[in-house]
């Protein structure tokens, strides 16, 4: 892998996710930090992508967005870190279903964030919100990794947005969720990209 990876980011943001899944890469990668309301939004930007929001990454001509996008594609480019299971192996299944289950989570967690009335459950992505946490919690229940044996991108996502929404206490902090996302919240990699990102964050408030 020759093509030089940039990372689009902003250290309070979602970004966080993007640069724990890079450092478990142990790929190079630059970073651009971009601000909200500016340069986020301007026509440089917007050139990579449209919607003038982080995370995204470039890799050579290729732009991803999205956490659940960036962290699969990354998986693929290190197949010996073992990060995503064998195309054709039965862990890929959970594998990606635990990645696409943090689209519904996220639904509910910013309806809940922006306290607006939640949909009737046949027409809510997530159903109803004790379904969604049952459903999680079942999972998680007992275990440390959602797709075979080892540590995936799959355990890196739930545990990050897991964890994200437990710190702004939209969570319910059940014991397994709790559990989980601190397990993995301990990685020497998520803890250099805390580490990154928070003295970014410090930069940028000392700053302003």
């Amino acid at each position: 892998m020759t093509a030089p990876i940039t990372l689009y980011t902003h250290p309070m943001s979602r970004g966080r996710v993007a640069r724990w899944m890079l450092e478990e890469t142990g790929l190079p990668y630059a970073t651009e930090i971009l601000d909200y309301g500016t340069t986020m939004k301007a026509p440089a930007y917007r050139a990579i992508n449209p919607m003038g929001k982080v995370p995204a990454i470039r890799h050579g001509d290729t732009v991803v967005t999205e956490n659940a996008a960036i962290a699969m594609y990354l998986a693929d480019l290190v197949p010996e870190k073992q990060l995503a299971p064998p195309a054709g192996a039965p862990a890929r299944g959970p594998y990606y279903r635990w990645i696409s289950f943090m689209a519904p989570l996220e639904q509910l967690m910013i309806a809940k964030a922006t306290n607006a009335p939640l949909p009737e459950p046949k027409m809510a992505g997530f159903g109803t919100e004790a379904d969604l946490l049952d459903t999680l919690e079942g999972a998680l229940k007992g275990r440390d990794h959602l797709a075979g044996g080892h540590f995936t991108a799959a355990d890196l996502l739930v545990a990050a947005y897991v964890g994200w929404y437990l710190q702004f206490k939209l969570l319910q902090p059940r014991p397994e969720f709790v559990r989980f996302a601190d397990l993995h919240a301990q990685r020497p990699a998520a803890q250099r990209a805390k580490a990154i990102d928070d003295e970014l964050a410090a930069k940028l408030q000392t700053a302003g």
